[in-house]
């Protein structure tokens, strides 16, 4: 009968439907993430743009634990999938449980990282004091307490793959809900708390992850039948570590690269003014109501292809892959037309400045016409991370940020302008796509269709010989 369960859930469901009740719920938990993200900045915006800019400038390295994270459980989820696909359920007890041990090394590291760095690593960027003072407490706060971070995510990814999507959902609505109402109690000392200013955001900000995590581990012992954590006898595997990093760590690197990308966008824009640095730090704030949506989507993508791969039916990973690719385009074409029309009002939220409208509503339009072909990219790698293959994505995010981006930025902005920086995004997004394509038609060919021939099933026909 638990066999039968799992199949109907992951195997059998059409897959509109199954995309809608495994994503769905992953989407609305990650557009109330992204209106925390939203919300946050607004409060911060409300103490000064300094303040702005601290937290800004504190982002990549935030951005650096969530890399860690998220790749850790894209690898979990990746490989739970497949051994639950397969019917090799010890495994996937034994895939759950490395994931709880490697959120806890990540943790230790990251205590240790933020303490010894935060200072150096604003200071790095300015000379501002009052940004270095403030973006040194912000990071201090956030790093020493990550533990939230990594459980928390470990955690959803372990609900997602099984298949427990609102499960999942309700996890990261307690952290982000727990975030959104402390914020301004903390920040403005309401409701006879402290007034904490810039530290007040960032406890908020880990109070919030931690209820998410512990929300999310009670779920996963109480709820999750798939899968029982057995640290009872406990054997580490170094096999089962390899196999979990061999998706997670390019994912890892690949997220990796958003925050060293980060950093050097701060260095090439700060060229100009605090302010630039600032827009760029209200741009990623205001993208995220964009794309976690379609992160959403991907997060349930990956479960699905991963456990159909795992069982023989290449019909269904190509019906995932197109639905999920017309949905991520749909949503990204919403977020371009809000950002074009739309620009001064979004920056208004953030109490923007004359200087601050004058540089943000030129990049905003720019930088938005990046969306729609983002949307084919991250739908793409997700797909071949759910089959097991996480190099496509490290090497698109490499070539995009790394390759292509930072260096056109450098050029662009110091031959041209600020303006012209903004549109260095926009042929590295054009770029990576080219890639991406090209790569999974790749992989389509070598594990996607010999299985079609195979099984005779394409996307619910018959396959041609």
């Amino acid at each position: 009968m638990e066999e039968q369960i799992r199949e109907n859930k992951l195997g059998r469901m059409p897959i509109g439907k199954l995309l809608v009740s495994v994503s769905l719920p992953l989407m609305v938990s990650m557009l109330v993430q992204a209106l925390y993200n939203i919300v946050d900045g607004i409060y911060v915006a409300q103490i000064s743009e300094n303040a702005l800019t601290a937290t800004s400038l504190a982002y990549p390295a935030q951005m650096l634990m969530i890399s860690v994270a998220v790749g850790t459980g894209v690898g979990v989820n990746s490989l739970l999938a497949r051994k639950l696909g397969e019917k090799r359920f010890d495994e996937a007890n034994a895939t759950a449980t490395h994931g709880l041990i490697l959120a806890a090394a990540s943790t230790l590291v990251f205590v240790v990282l933020g303490v010894l760095f935060s200072r150096p690593f604003i200071a790095a960027f300015t000379e501002v004091e009052e940004i270095v003072e403030m973006g040194t407490t912000y990071l201090e706060v956030c790093a020493v307490w990550s533990v939230g971070v990594f459980f928390g995510i470990i955690g959803e990814r372990l609900l997602q793959a099984t298949g427990n999507s609102l499960l999942s959902m309700f996890s990261q609505l307690v952290g982000a809900i727990t975030n959104i109402i402390l914020d301004p109690i903390l920040i403005f000392g309401r409701f006879g708390a402290p007034e904490m200013g810039i530290k007040g955001a960032a406890v908020a900000t880990v109070i919030g992850q931690v209820a998410g995590a512990a929300t999310a581990l009670i779920l996963n012992h109480f709820k999750n039948r798939e899968i029982k954590f057995q640290f009872r006898g406990f054997r580490f595997s170094g096999q089962i570590v390899g196999n979990i990093y061999k998706v997670g760590v390019p994912s890892i690197i690949m997220q990796s690269i958003s925050s060293v990308m980060n950093v050097g966008m701060n260095k090439i824009l700060i060229m100009f003014s605090t302010t630039a640095v600032a827009v760029f730090g209200v741009y990623y704030k205001l993208q995220s109501f964009v794309f976690m949506p379609v992160f959403g989507l991907t997060q349930g993508l990956i479960p699905i292809t991963g456990y159909n791969y795992g069982a023989r039916r290449p019909d269904r990973v190509m019906h995932a892959y197109k639905l999920a690719t017309v949905v991520a385009v749909a949503i990204m074409a919403v977020g371009t037309g809000i950002f074009c029309l739309f620009p001064q009002q979004l920056l208004a939220l953030f109490q923007a400045s004359p200087d601050m409208l004058r540089i943000g509503v030129r990049a905003l339009r720019i930088i938005s016409l990046t969306f729609i072909p983002a949307a084919v990219s991250i739908v793409a790698v997700n797909t071949l991370a759910g089959l097991g293959n996480g190099v496509v994505s490290m090497i698109n995010s490499f070539m995009r940020q790394m390759v292509v981006l930072l260096p056109c930025a450098y050029l662009f902005a110091s031959l041209f302008g600020l303006e012209f920086a903004w549109y260095a995004m926009l042929l590295a997004e054009i770029v990576a796509l080219v890639f991406t394509l090209i790569m999974f038609k790749r992989e389509y060919s070598r594990k996607i269709r010999p299985m079609e021939l195979e099984t005779g099933l394409y996307d619910g026909h018959p396959a041609a010989a």
